[in-house]
């Protein structure tokens, strides 16, 4: 699994931020390993003169097989609690999505009657 972590100019990207981001991701949703190809990241504080007033932001996409992007957002006091927030939502997020998509792969197509296929085709 690919996580891409992507900042505007508001937040001063290091090494450091990236590797938090990193494993915070891939410990939470280590399991959709199978399933999630690659998580974007997104960063950026909507307010840039104040920095501690709940304007930092952060977007995450996770990209799943077989399944339509996953995205969450989540806001916060800094940038360590809107990651934490955004994290969890995902965890949350994937585990449904996936789930839907495991139900739907177990679940067998009803079978059809012979009997009722005659009763839609005749013009009695």
């Amino acid at each position: 699994m690919e996580v891409n972590v992507n900042t505007d100019n508001t937040i001063q990207r290091h090494q450091g931020l990236d590797e938090r981001v990193r494993t915070q991701v891939e410990e939470a949703i280590a399991r959709f390993g199978d399933h999630v190809r690659r998580v974007d990241v997104h960063l950026s504080n909507e307010n840039k003169e104040k920095h501690e007033d709940g304007s930092n932001y952060c977007m995450m996409e996770a990209l799943v097989s077989g399944y339509a992007p996953v995205v969450v957002h989540a806001h916060g006091e800094n940038l360590a609690q809107s990651i934490a927030g955004a994290v969890t939502k995902l965890k949350r997020a994937l585990d449904s999505a996936i789930g839907r998509l495991n139900d739907k792969n177990k679940r067998e197509p009803l079978p059809v009657d012979a009997l009722s296929d005659k009763d839609l085709t005749s013009d009695s």
